[in-house]
């Protein structure tokens, strides 16, 4: 599938975002019409999935996927991946549901890989251009800290590791392993980069401005910190033994 005709699907993981989720969907639509929304409500106590029924039953391009219980967000993403890799995507997009991911850098997200110039967009805070307005200096710390010890540890050249706002080729995505995965939280992100370039995918960031969520609490703990450092020196091993795949996936 040449990447101008490919299909565009959007996953947007849920827990208690009922307030946010009809305007974020109808913003992703807007502004990328062709797209199509699938969205993962990890049963949320506030009606979040009831509400994500509703949408799908008026639009014909909202899908939904329900999961049983809250079982991390790399899990929702990778559920989400296979659900819509089955509908024959050809893009898939992954970002956050409550705003933080603002909806008109889809566009330039999504150019390069319409272009053939890039198989893994990553929506960076940190290029030239990349903002981050309202956060205190202790996030900003643990988040840039974060990606400079995956950069270091993992040998990537990449500046943005944290970040969930992505743009894959959806062949170059199937290429990954999803089931050796073993991220379940914001590990997840620096992971998924960690392995599509262990496969030789060409991954290119692109500036954005990072805001806050418009409703609703923020999901980051002390733990989901933790697992990351774990992760990453788990990976940094696991690539030392042989234990990463190593190729090219196909860019036909």
């Amino acid at each position: 599938m040449h990447p101008a005709d490919a299909r565009i699907w959007v996953v947007l993981p849920t827990y208690n975002e009922k307030d946010n989720l009809r305007p974020m969907t109808e913003a992703i639509l807007a502004t990328v019409p062709e797209a199509s929304v699938l969205i993962v409500d990890d049963n949320s106590p506030d009606g979040t999935g009831v509400l994500a029924d509703q949408m799908a039953a008026e639009k014909p391009n909202v899908a939904v996927l329900h999961r049983e219980s809250k079982q991390g967000l790399g899990r929702a993403y990778v559920d989400g991946f296979c659900s819509v890799e089955a509908r024959g995507a050809g893009i898939v997009v992954q970002m956050d549901a409550d705003f933080s991911h603002p909806v008109r850098f889809l566009p330039s997200m999504l150019e390069p890989i319409l272009e053939g110039r890039a198989d893994l967009v990553l929506g960076s805070r940190y290029v030239a251009g990349g903002v981050i307005p309202r956060w205190n200096p202790v996030r900003r710390f643990i988040s840039k800290g974060g990606s400079l010890f995956a950069r270091a540890v993992l040998r990537l050249p990449e500046r943005d590791l944290t970040g969930g706002f992505k743009a894959w080729r959806a062949d170059v995505l199937e290429s990954i392993d999803l089931d050796d995965v073993h991220a379940g939280g914001y590990a997840f992100q620096i992971e998924m980069t960690f392995r599509a370039r262990r496969l030789g995918a060409r991954i290119l960031e692109v500036p954005i401005t990072f805001e806050e969520r418009r409703e609703g609490a923020s999901k980051m703990s002390r733990t989901i910190v933790f697992e990351a450092l774990k992760v990453v020196l788990a990976l940094r091993w696991a690539a030392a033994r042989g234990r990463v795949p190593v190729a090219r996936p196909s860019r036909t």
